[in-house]
C-alpha cells in the first residue's frame, strides 16, 4: 500500500494490522553522462513499491533530496546541509510515530545520507532518553545493495566494472523503473577512474564525467529487472520480520 494514494481511513485500518512503514529515502545528483539524476531515489522507490504490492506492507513518500553537495558541480544536483535533513528525518518520524507507526524502515539509496541519516537516528532516539522515558518505536536503516542476495545478483550481471558511482546496477534499475529516459552515451574512458574527492569543485576536477570506477555502458532495463526482483523478495522478508518485531 503507498502512503501517498492511500486514504486516512485506509491507513487507520492498516495499522489495526501493522505498525511497519518503509521510507524509501535517497538523493537528486548526477550519475554520470547517462544515468538519471533521481538515481538513488528511484531505486529504493521501485524496490519498495513492489514490495509493497508483493506483501502488503506500506510504504511512505520518498525522502529523495539527501547530503550531496560534493556532486554539486555538475548541473541539476541538490543537496540538503546534514543538519538540515537530520531535522526533516525527524519531523517524519515524529508525524508517523503520531499516527501510530511504531517500526519505521529507511530503504536507503545514496551512501552519502549514512552517517546523517544515522544521526538523525540518535537524535530522535536521544530525545527519549533525555526525558527518562522508553522509546515506543524502532528505526532501521538498509542500504538496498545490502538487502539478502542483491549484491550477489548484480556481481553476476556485471561482474568487472559496476564501480561504486554511477553503477551499471543501479542505472540498470532505473531505466527498468522509466524505460523510456534509457540514454545511450559512449563513454570515455570505458572504465572510469578511482579515488576520494572533498568538495564539489574537487569531485568535478577528479571525475570529470561524474562517474567512479564505474562502466554503465552495458546498463539495460532487463538487468535492472533482474536486481529489481531480488530485492523485491529480500526486503518483503526483512522488513516483514522487523514490523513483527
Amino acid at each position: 500500500m503507498q502512503l501517498h494514494t492511500a486514504s486516512w481511513p485506509e491507513v487507520e485500518a492498516y495499522l489495526e494490522n501493522s505498525k511497519g512503514i518503509i521510507i524509501p529515502i535517497g538523493s537528486t545528483e548526477q550519475h554520470g553522462p547517462n544515468g538519471l539524476l533521481g538515481t538513488d531515489a528511484i531505486c529504493p522507490e521501485v524496490m519498495a513499491r513492489e514490495a509493497g504490492e508483493a506483501g502488503g506492507l506500506m510504504v511512505g513518500p520518498t525522502f529523495n533530496v539527501g547530503v550531496a553537495q560534493h556532486h554539486l558541480g555538475f548541473a541539476g544536483s541538490m543537496t540538503l546541509r546534514p543538519s538540515t535533513m537530520i531535522a526533516a528525518i525527524n519531523d517524519w518520524i515524529d508525524s508517523l510515530h503520531r499516527h501510530g507507526f511504531t517500526r519505521i524502515y529507511f530503504l536507503n539509496g545514496h551512501g552519502g545520507n549514512i552517517a546523517t541519516i544515522q544521526a538523525a537516528f540518535a537524535e530522535s532516539y536521544a530525545s527519549w532518553s533525555l526525558d527518562a522515558d522508553r522509546c515506543p518505536y524502532r528505526l532501521k536503516l538498509t542500504n538496498w545493495w545490502e538487502l539478502s542476495g542483491v549484491m550477489d545478483v548484480c556481481k553476476s550481471i556485471f561482474p568487472v566494472a559496476d564501480g561504486s558511482h554511477a553503477t551499471a546496477s543501479e542505472i540498470s534499475v532505473t531505466y527498468y523503473a522509466y524505460p523510456d529516459a534509457v540514454k545511450t552515451v559512449e563513454m570515455s574512458p570505458k572504465v572510469a577512474p578511482v579515488g576520494s574527492f572533498t568538495d564539489a569543485a574537487d569531485y568535478r576536477k577528479r571525475f570529470a564525467d561524474g562517474r567512479i570506477g564505474s562502466d554503465p555502458s552495458g546498463a539495460t532495463a532487463e538487468k535492472g529487472e533482474k536486481i529489481v526482483a531480488a530485492a523485491r523478495e529480500a526486503l518483503v522478508r526483512e522488513a516483514s520480520a522487523f514490523f513483527k518485531r
